[in-house]
């Protein structure tokens, strides 16, 4: 917790709200950030956590539990490490279709040629295609739709 210079109406020693930070960090494990921050009263309060890689996440179609494509288990896949994993240009927000509720772009097994476009990813009101660097067989879809991602974060693995 920080207080902010120039705001003399502030104690010295902001009292530490708990229930916030926790609000926090269970809104990072929610959303996937690293990072969040929020201020109110000129008391800014910053949670940030340091992965040392990124879990693969399920669609939102798919609910725990549900059974799986006889495609190899997602767990049996390091995507950080995968030589086809399509890699996040961009900070933004996935979507995996061109319209909201219209089907997705790709499947799962399903194929796919270079240039072909695999999700749109929002970045500050834009809409950008990423498009299949590699022709082939889409073996995994690391993030939901709606799901925000960071640059460098594994979205998808095509062989």
């Amino acid at each position: 917790m920080a207080r902010k210079p120039g705001n003399p109406s502030m104690p010295k020693t902001p009292a530490i709200d708990h229930d916030v930070i926790r609000d926090l960090a269970k809104l990072l494990d929610e959303t996937g950030l690293t990072e969040i921050e929020f201020e109110r009263d000129g008391v800014s309060v910053r949670v940030a956590r340091h992965l040392s890689a990124p879990s693969p996440r399920l669609r939102s179609a798919e609910a725990p539990g549900s059974v799986a494509p006889a495609t190899p288990a997602p767990e049996a896949i390091d995507p950080t490490q995968h030589p086809g994993a399509v890699i996040s240009p961009m900070v933004g927000t996935v979507y995996l279709g061109p319209a909201p509720g219209a089907r997705p772009f790709v499947d799962v097994g399903g194929q796919v040629k270079t240039g072909e476009p695999l999700l749109i990813i929002e970045a500050m009101k834009t809409m950008n295609q990423i498009p299949a660097p590699r022709s082939g067989t889409v073996i995994q879809v690391l993030v939901g739709d709606g799901q925000p991602v960071e640059y460098g974060q594994p979205l998808m693995i095509i062989e």
